[in-house]
């Protein structure tokens, strides 16, 4: 897994006015929490940039005053105004303890149901797990070969070995669904050749094409014409 170096110093004042001093002199200040003790330090924007404008799930080597501290990313602050990053967060890693980390998800295989006329919809980029450090890998690999169309893979179905899953298990991860090119092939209904052809009133068959008009019945004798 890669790793990204940030070199810094600890921070001795933690005022607003301090803060504002940090950021004029292009630095940003962060807190690393999890270990023996917090620790606030302050590290150039720059230092940043490969760890937090990307979707991989990277590890952090903090490094201050002479000591070095195994982390990963847990939030980040930007200004709501000129989106510059304000504060960054890291949990540091200590073998045997367990961590939440929020890992994302490799999507391999070609689906079944692709190859049948469907279109394959991801509809989650990653997943919130909990693991030792030493099992922390880059992503998780999800086998879609097998799904078929209007099938699905699930959170459940997503089968890893040392991390316990935190997201709910019935939440689909990844779909194929019927193109519109299939809806309307499924939609369309062909002409039966031979059908009869509708009744003209309820219970009565069509006249025959060329058939001559009924004639009115006679009168019997000795009734009156009306």
């Amino acid at each position: 897994m890669q790793t990204i170096t940030i070199e810094g110093q600890l921070r001795t004042g933690l005022g607003k006015q301090a803060t504002r001093q940090l950021r004029s002199e292009g630095k940003v200040p962060g807190v690393i929490y999890g270990g023996a003790s917090e620790l606030n330090f302050s590290a150039p924007v720059t230092a940043f940039k490969n760890l937090v404008y990307t979707p991989n799930f990277q590890l952090a080597e903090i490094k201050l005053d002479g000591k070095s501290y195994r982390c990963i990313l847990k939030e980040i602050q930007f200004n709501k105004v000129t989106d510059a990053l304000n504060h960054v967060d890291f949990l540091e890693l200590v073998e045997g303890k367990k961590v939440t980390a929020t890992i994302p998800l490799k999507f391999t295989g070609a689906p079944i149901g692709v190859k049948d006329g469907g279109k394959l919809i991801t509809k989650m980029k990653a997943l919130r797990i909990k693991a030792y450090p030493k099992d922390l890998r880059e992503n998780i690999e999800v086998d879609l070969t097998n799904l078929e169309l209007n099938g699905n893979v699930r959170v459940e179905d997503v089968k890893t070995e040392n991390y316990e899953i935190l997201n709910s298990p019935r939440i689909p991860v990844a779909s194929v669904v019927l193109t519109r090119v299939l809806k309307q092939e499924e939609t369309a209904t062909p002409a039966v050749p031979g059908a009869a052809a509708p009744a003209t009133a309820a219970g009565s068959a069509p006249a025959a094409a060329g058939a001559a008009p009924a004639t009115p019945a006679k009168a019997a004798p000795g009734e009156k014409k009306k």
